[in-house]
């Protein structure tokens, strides 16, 4: 959506509401908690702010956040996973307050990462600082993708290509609609200015697709593929991007 005056403080509401879900969900992990039982805190903690998930309220999605572990990727279905230390887990929170959304994702090792998980996080939060960088009205793009397949290539790592960022604000998902992680040579279009989006690089440690786990919802990569999010929501401005998702 493009946004006006009257729509900043409502975005930026549920901006905070997303970001402050998020950083309770990733402080309340404990091993042996299973993802259901983190995604019932986390919906707790939303509703009691005023916000209901977004996933459900649009998709009908069989819980309230998005919980991936190891090489789940995304939309993981909370359930009776059990979280074990040195697990890699993936919290992706959308919600919705007063007809407005906001989304945002982080990715974690439960306990301490192992090097090369470590290098692959740091990849990730590289990747969006930088995509989030470029973000100006005029800017193409295809310019986000760019920014993110060539920090994910320094750092030897791929990019999952059938996932990527998105418009936002009075739907979870509009237009823009997919905004690719890669540079897209054939996308011409252009950021507008106050365009509300989100970005949100997937980094893989090879994989470049995901494949549905059957359940209908999960999309995962091979187990040695192990895959990291980072997502903010922003409203696009001449004077950079506007984040909405800091707690």
């Amino acid at each position: 959506m493009i946004a006006t005056s009257n729509d900043i403080g409502p975005l930026k509401e549920i901006g905070k509401i997303v970001a402050e879900t998020l950083k309770f969900m990733r402080e309340s992990v404990t091993p042996g908690m299973t993802t259901l039982q983190l995604d019932q805190l986390g919906e707790d903690f939303m509703n009691s702010l005023g916000a209901r998930s977004a996933p459900r309220l649009m998709y009908r999605f069989p819980g309230a956040t998005c919980i991936c572990v190891n090489h789940e990727t995304a939309h993981g279905i909370p359930g009776t996973k059990v979280i074990r230390d040195g697990d890699l887990v993936n919290i992706d929170v959308s919600a919705e307050k007063n007809g407005y959304y906001s989304d945002a994702g982080e990715s974690f090792v439960v306990g301490s990462p192992g090097p090369k998980l470590a290098t692959l996080l740091a990849a990730g939060r590289d990747a969006l600082e930088n995509a989030i960088n470029i973000v100006r009205p005029g800017v193409k793009i295809n310019q986000i993708g760019k920014a993110i397949e060539e920090t994910a290539s320094r750092a030897g790592f791929t990019v999952i290509r059938n996932l990527g960022s998105h418009g936002i604000g009075k739907k979870l998902h509009e237009e823009p609609q997919f905004i690719a992680g890669y540079y897209d040579a054939h996308d011409r279009r252009i950021l507008e200015e106050n365009v509300v989006i989100t970005i949100e690089p997937f980094i893989s440690m090879g994989a470049v697709r995901t494949r549905d786990s059957g359940d209908g919802w999960t999309l995962v990569t091979k187990p040695h593929q192990k895959t990291v999010q980072f997502e903010h929501t922003l409203i696009v401005t001449s004077d950079g991007p506007l984040i909405m998702t800091q707690a």
